[in-house]
């Protein structure tokens, strides 16, 4: 694809834009329709691990978690992904063969994004080697906010074209962006540049993912279906710890993008606590009573 005109990107209207979310926020969700969104929601998160003191051990941990989520609730799906470092994408290869869960990886010197391109390239191209189905890239914010756009995009055109076969989900880190309108505009580069997905945040800052965000993010990629019929993924990450957030999201999905996009091959959540919220919902809708948060597993 070619460089995006930006001078044709949408102003944002901040007060528009928290106007509609407020009214997604409201809209009421239906007991049968509240477990259909739960057991979708569940069905696409990314488990994630991503510390210093990772260790191979933890990943195997959060693999099994990832494949058993909780055995005695029956007919719940898997989540969509785990998302490790490039190092550990070996062990939770080995741990989730045979099964549909995805192995995800970050790279290009996550979470701050301040490494060369070679060392981006690098680092990408170790993750898909090890066999990383999902890389999750960072860009430049530094260069972006300094109105660099050309250098954002050519480098993840650059990492786009050292995936092969992974799927590309580019972080925007909006909490460092500082407007809508900036969101907006690296919405823009992202896509145009080769992104399977854009995603809000790392997950190491606040704020992280906002309503507010990921709804003009989901109008970009509203607006490029429009101009191309090619569909982008969209990935909310951080902050997202409860199952009300996350229909609350599921609702603005659908009302700004539609049915098409309610899976997992083009929505994903970044809430590895999401999911024992959700599973604490679903036990009490089968049993009548919540169980301990403490009798859920952390990773």
């Amino acid at each position: 694809m070619s460089f995006p005109n930006l001078l044709t990107v949408p102003k944002i209207d901040k007060t528009g834009v928290e106007e509609r979310v407020n009214r997604f926020c409201k809209r009421s969700v239906k007991n049968s329709s509240k477990t259909h969104g739960l057991h979708l929601a569940l069905s696409m998160i990314d488990l994630t691990t991503l510390d210093g003191k990772d260790t191979p051990e933890n990943v195997k941990r959060m693999c099994y978690k990832a494949n058993h989520l909780h055995d005695s609730l029956q007919g719940i799906p898997k989540v969509a992904a785990v998302c490790v470092y490039p190092t550990m994408v070996k062990y939770a290869k080995k741990e989730l063969k045979g099964t549909k869960i995805n192995v995800a990886s970050v790279a290009t010197g996550f979470p701050s994004g301040q490494s060369s391109l070679d060392v981006k390239l690098s680092d990408t191209k170790f993750a898909v080697n090890e066999g990383a189905d999902e890389i999750d890239m960072v860009i430049s914010r530094g260069k972006f906010l300094a109105g660099e756009y050309n250098f954002v995009y050519d480098e993840i055109a650059s990492v786009k074209e050292v995936c092969g076969k992974a799927h590309l989900k580019v972080i925007l880190e909006t909490g460092e962006l500082d407007t809508l309108d900036n969101v907006r505009k690296a919405s823009e580069i992202a896509i145009y540049a080769g992104a399977d997905f854009i995603k809000t945040s790392t997950g190491k800052i606040n704020p992280a993912s906002t309503m507010s965000v990921a709804y003009v993010m989901l109008n970009a990629i509203k607006d490029y279906y429009k101009q191309t019929g090619i569909k982008i993924g969209m990935k909310p990450a951080g902050g997202i710890s409860s199952s009300k957030i996350a229909l609350q999201y599921l609702v603005m999905l659908n009302e700004t993008l539609g049915h098409e996009w309610m899976n997992k091959d083009l929505f994903r959540f970044g809430a590895s606590s999401l999911a024992n919220d959700i599973l604490m919902q679903l036990q009490r809708q089968e049993s009548g009573y919540y169980e301990s948060i403490d009798y859920f597993s952390k990773d």
